[in-house]
C-alpha cells in the first residue's frame, strides 16, 4: 500500500497563476454540506457505491495499454484499477474516502478538484465522475474543468459527468428540497440558504446504485429546527430551479455515537429521522441543464468536445486536449 508523497517537487506542482484566489477559496455552502457530510457517510455511502456505470467503463477500457489515468473525486475509489492495463491515481476531498481507497491499496490522496496537485501534462487521461455539480458557483465548476483539460498530456481525453435537470423521471425533483436563492458568485458568507419546500422521497434514482437499497422508500421528515433549510415557503414552480438538497439517510447503527453525526445534530448541520431510524444530511447539488456542460467548455482554447451524451439522468462530456 502506497500513499501519494505530496511534498515532492515530482509530479505534483501548485501553480498560483492558474487562478484567483476567490475561485479556489471553498465556499461555507460546500465546505458543510458537501465535504463535512461525506466525511460523515463516508463508510455507508462507500457500501452503496460498487456497480461500474457502463459508459465510464467503456471510456477506461477503450485507452490504450499503460495510460496513466486520474481520478479527481474518485469517491471510494470505484474505478481505481478498473482497467489492469493502465496506472491510476485518484483524488478527493473527503479525508474518510480517501482512508477507504487507502485501505484498499489505491493511490490516492486528498485534493480539491479546483486545485488538482498535479505538474501540467501528467497523466494520459482523466475523469470526473459526479463531481462538479457539487460545486456552487459557475467559476469553480468551469475552473474544475480546466484544472482536468491541464493535468492531461496534449490528446488526451477527460470524461466528466453530472447529475441533470432533465431527468428521466420528473418526479425525483419535487422530492428533493430547491434552494429559494441562487448563491452570488464565489458566495462564501455565513448566511443561510432558504429552501421552498421539504422534500417528500429519499428516492435517488438518477444514479444506478443509491441509499434506497438498504433504507427503503419511506417519507423523509425534515426538521425546522435545521437553520440551513431556513423558513419553508409555498412550493414554487421549479422548472428553472438547479440549486437542491438531497438528502442521505445514516441509519442509527451507522452514526457513531459521540462522532461526526452527534457533533452534525447538535450543529443543526443534520436532523433525526425516528421514522427510518436514521440521521438525515443534506448534500448541496447543483443540477446541470442541457448544453450547460459544454457551454463551460467554451472559453478553455486548448480542448475540444469529441463526445456528449445523456446516460442514466446524467449529462455527460469527453474532452480531448489540443495543445
Amino acid at each position: 500500500m502506497k500513499q501519494i508523497n505530496t511534498e515532492s517537487d515530482e509530479p505534483y506542482i501548485t501553480d498560483n497563476s492558474i487562478s484567483s484566489i476567490s475561485v479556489k477559496s471553498t465556499p461555507e455552502i460546500e465546505k458543510k454540506f458537501v465535504h463535512h457530510v461525506y466525511d460523515a457517510i463516508a463508510p455507508h455511502f462507500s457500501s452503496t457505491r460498487f456497480a461500474k456505470w457502463p459508459k465510464v467503463a467503456d471510456f477506461l477500457s477503450s485507452l490504450p495499454s499503460g495510460s496513466l489515468i486520474l481520478d479527481a473525486g474518485c469517491g471510494n475509489g470505484k474505478y481505481l484499477g478498473f482497467n489492469q492495463d493502465c496506472f491510476f491515481i485518484g483524488c478527493d476531498i473527503s479525508p474518510s474516502l480517501i482512508k477507504i481507497c487507502l485501505d484498499r491499496g489505491n493511490e490516492v490522496l486528498v485534493a480539491d478538484a479546483v486545485n488538482l496537485p498535479y505538474r501540467t501534462g501528467f497523466g494520459d487521461a482523466a475523469i470526473s465522475i459526479a463531481v462538479l455539480h457539487h460545486l456552487s458557483t459557475e467559476n469553480r465548476r468551469r475552473k474544475a474543468i480546466e484544472e482536468l483539460v491541464r493535468v492531461v498530456k496534449k490528446g488526451g481525453l477527460v470524461l466528466i459527468t453530472v447529475w441533470a435537470v432533465e431527468q428521466e423521471d420528473r418526479s425525483l425533483l419535487n422530492k428533493w428540497t430547491p434552494l429559494a436563492d441562487k448563491y452570488v458568485e464565489e458566495w462564501q458568507g455565513p448566511g443561510s440558504p432558504r429552501a421552498t419546500r421539504v422534500p417528500s422521497s429519499l428516492s435517488l434514482e438518477s444514479i444506478p446504485e443509491s441509499e434506497e437499497s438498504s433504507l427503503g422508500g419511506e417519507n423523509v421528515k425534515v426538521s425546522n429546527e435545521s437553520e440551513i433549510l431556513g423558513d419553508l415557503k409555498e412550493e414554487k414552480n421549479v422548472k428553472n430551479q438547479q440549486e437542491y438538497f438531497v438528502p442521505w439517510h445514516l441509519p442509527y447503527h451507522r452514526a457513531e455515537v459521540g462522532g461526526a453525526s452527534a457533533h452534525a445534530l447538535a450543529t443543526g448541520l443534520a436532523t433525526k429521522d425516528d421514522v427510518k431510524g436514521a440521521v438525515v444530511y443534506n448534500r448541496y447539488y447543483h443540477v446541470f441543464s442541457e448544453g450547460e456542460l459544454e457551454s463551460l467548455t467554451n472559453g478553455i482554447s486548448n480542448a475540444r468536445v469529441v463526445d456528449q451524451f445523456f446516460d442514466k439522468s446524467n449529462w455527460c462530456i469527453i474532452l480531448e486536449k489540443t495543445s
